[in-house]
């Protein structure tokens, strides 16, 4: 299970009466985290992530959740119309410039996946060392796939289904791409139960980003820091695995 919380750490909870109310925003097209269910509500590992952070830090008549679209998210933070972006935004250099982010709660991280009678020797990335490996072309997974694993035979794809279809019909000998993507459809029906995940997973700053944050304001220190302090103990508590294991049956790791 991800834990990016060291469970010793005891984050002091600041005064949070200041803010008489605290206003999530997110968008409803990033299934599963964000994304209007089939009675037209808003439904989500973030959403539900949201509301056990307001609930472990008592806060939770005081917290909203809005969707918007994602190119209005940044600007409702900045003008001060939400407290808090819950939606993936990512951490970089020039973002960190502009927002303070939380501790990342969660990485999405990448990972192979081979047919289930393939015959490997071994089960590490060596084992595919000359093999063809499907990848989305143009992409991070590309770049990372050429530049940590140099033995593998990259083929690039433009089109997920083309990369699936090919490693079902054993054109390629295994597909190489982001591990929240494969784990739904390795379980999904056009998959035909015919793949697995193999080795990994792999993390990668560089080519993967630093992970998944609550972005604030920079003058919301505190937000930022009870945002931690409710993250910590839901990893300790248990809540945060609750939350992982409906969202994410099938696992990413």
């Amino acid at each position: 299970m991800p834990n990016y919380m060291d469970p010793r750490e005891r984050i002091p909870v600041p005064d949070l009466l200041p803010y008489s109310r605290i206003r999530f925003v997110t968008t409803v097209d990033f299934p599963p985290f964000s994304f209007l269910d089939q009675t037209g509500h808003l439904a989500g590992f973030h959403i539900d992530l949201a509301r056990a952070i307001c609930d472990e830090l008592d806060i939770l008549p005081r917290c909203q959740i809005q969707a918007l679209p994602w190119d209005e998210l940044t600007g409702a933070l900045e003008k001060g119309q939400a407290e808090a972006l819950i939606s993936g935004l990512a951490i970089t250099a020039e973002s960190r410039n502009t927002f303070r982010f939380t501790r990342p709660y969660l990485a999405l991280p990448a990972r192979f996946a081979v047919k289930k009678d393939a015959s490997l020797e071994g089960d590490s990335a060596k084992a595919l060392a000359g093999q063809r490996v499907g990848v989305l072309g143009g992409t991070a997974h590309e770049a990372m796939l050429r530049d940590w694993f140099a033995e593998i035979r990259p083929v690039t794809f433009s089109k997920s289904e083309w990369m699936f279809d090919a490693l079902k019909s054993g054109t390629i000998d295994a597909v190489f791409g982001d591990g929240l993507q494969l784990s739904f459809w390795l379980s999904s029906q056009s998959a035909e139960d015919c793949c697995r995940f193999f080795d990994g997973p792999y993390f990668s700053q560089a080519h993967l980003g630093e992970g998944l944050a609550i972005a604030v304001r920079p003058d919301n220190a505190p937000l930022s820091q009870a945002f931690d302090h409710a993250i910590s103990a839901l990893n300790r508590n248990g809540r945060f695995t609750e939350l992982y294991l409906r969202w994410f049956p099938n696992g990413l790791y």
